[in-house]
């Protein structure tokens, strides 16, 4: 994931900071616990294409 591009990119739900989780292909809001594909490099930033996550994939666990 380019750096600049996290540096911007916010959850769409709650505007939070997301974490970007290398191994799973995703960007996770730790305050939302929803989990967005990124597919081909590109990160999928809609609401209805996350997933829930629990509270051990959050910051950092994943």
């Amino acid at each position: 994931m380019n750096p600049k591009l996290l540096e911007i990119l916010v959850c769409p739900v709650c505007k939070g900071q997301l974490e970007w989780k290398k191994s799973a292909h995703e960007l996770v809001c730790p305050a939302c616990r929803l989990a967005y594909p990124v597919r081909d490099d590109i990160p999928v930033m809609l609401p209805e294409e996350a997933r829930a996550v629990g509270p051990d994939e959050v910051h950092g666990q994943a």
